[in-house]
């Protein structure tokens, strides 16, 4: 039977989160957002994200063995959206950690789960914590290309081999949770890099966890971003760092893998951060539609033309939030395996989050372009989604065209729950 019911467990996780967002984040949001540097904007959040550490919402995605509340992504989806709906930039540095530790997750030896995974939530309580982790991909010449089958282009980030220990050098770029609390880097890294200069992606792109502590690490600049800021993004620059080759996540080679199923996981739930936006415009703009009149004689939601700009954007949050539960029930399932249905849900949802939110600000006219309303904050942090977490453009729409490129390609897969089988060539020469 297919039930949209949530649970009795998923209602009390959707209730403590709107209490945690109403009563900790939502006075903290409009305050932050005043702010010109992006680093103290971030850097003030550490309080109230202690509080969410505290709650467990930052370890809800490790599973039980190593620490984890080890709920299910539809799980953290259905109470995420509370936290959304009042603002992207928190969330985003809670769900960046579980970006960062897919790949351990899922192809992390034991050895390494429980000492990593362990580790990371034993430090949520830590007195120089809540501890961070950064998913190092995107290089500072841009990640589009990052599988080119050329062996001159793609990441330049790099991994040489020496004895035991691997020396890494580059630099990578809007690296989430990169500066730490102190500026001085995160707790950990985990970085996409070429193990072999002279072999293209599909041959030599690797996975290494780097320690913040290690010697070379340093972080440059921090982007000052339109919408979102809650959140930093800066330049994580490796200098010659020295790591111990078991820090080497499965294999040389493997790391396309690891890139599908930690951005699977991710893109099923960057959706729901589209669809809190949304529905917080919607709920903003039907009360002002129920009680401006814009010097008429009666309110504007009686104009049909606003109903129907209304009806518009309800039908499209509804179509986007059971979209975003597929595509988790789809990851919870699979393991995040099978790329299809996340990307789907990942493209869809930002692309109408941004639609939905410009509709809001055309309703409301002038009032809905000042401060002084929450739309253009809706606006401005619904534009950064379709171009984060793997671009909709220059990553995301070019998995799916790999897909349906593929000889195996089976175009009701979705619909009758059956896994295609991974194929690193699926995104390449696209």
């Amino acid at each position: 039977m297919i039930d949209f019911r949530p649970t009795e467990q998923q209602l009390a996780m959707k209730a403590a989160a709107r209490r945690f967002a109403q009563n900790e984040l939502r006075p903290l949001v409009k305050e932050l957002e005043q702010l010109q540097d992006p680093w103290e904007c971030f850097a003030r959040t550490r309080d109230v994200y202690r509080k969410a550490a505290e709650l467990g919402l930052t370890r809800g995605f490790i599973p039980e063995e190593y620490g984890g509340l080890g709920l299910g992504t539809l799980d953290y989806a259905v109470a995420a959206e509370e936290l959304v709906k009042v603002d992207l930039g928190v969330p985003s540095t809670i769900l960046a950690n579980g970006l960062a530790l897919a790949p351990l997750i899922y192809f992390g030896s034991e050895q390494q789960k429980g000492k990593w995974l362990t580790a990371y939530c034993k430090g949520q309580q830590a007195e120089d914590g809540p501890y961070l982790a950064t998913y190092g991909f995107t290089d500072i010449d841009g990640a589009a290309n990052f599988d080119s089958l050329d062996p001159s282009a793609g990441f330049r980030t790099h991994a040489k081999l020496d004895g035991d220990h691997y020396i890494i050098n580059g630099t990578k770029y809007f690296a989430t949770n990169g500066t730490g609390w102190d500026r001085k880097g995160a707790w950990l890294y985990t970085v996409f890099c070429r193990t072999d200069l002279r072999k293209n992606a599909r041959e030599a792109l690797s996975v290494i966890l780097v320690p913040g502590n290690s010697p070379g690490i340093s972080v440059g600049r921090v982007e000052n971003k339109l919408g979102i800021r809650l959140s930093v993004q800066p330049e994580v620059i490796f200098d010659n760092v020295r790591v111990p080759r078991e820090n080497l996540i499965g294999k040389e080679g493997e790391g396309i893998a690891m890139m599908n199923r930690a951005y699977n996981w991710r893109g099923a739930l960057l959706g729901i951060g589209g669809v809190g936006a949304m529905q917080a415009a919607f709920e903003y703009c039907l009360e002002f539609a129920k009680r401006d009149k814009r010097g008429g004689t009666k309110p504007i939601i009686h104009h049909q033309n606003v109903g129907f700009m209304l009806a518009n954007m309800k039908m499209r949050i509804e179509a986007a939030r059971y979209m975003v539960w597929r595509a988790c029930h789809w990851v919870d399932s699979h393991r995040a395996d099978g790329t299809e249905m996340p990307v789907l849900a990942k493209v869809f949802c930002s692309e109408v989050a941004a639609d939905v939110c410009r509709d809001a600000l055309y309703l409301m006219g002038v009032n809905g372009y000042v401060r002084d309303h929450p739309i253009e904050r809706h606006l401005r942090d619904a534009l950064g989604l379709p171009i984060s977490d793997a671009g909709n453009m220059g990553v995301r729409r070019r998995q799916l065209h790999g897909l349906l490129l593929h000889n195996d390609y089976d175009a009701n897969a979705i619909v009758n729950d059956v896994l295609l089988p991974f194929d690193k060539l699926q995104a390449s020469e696209v």
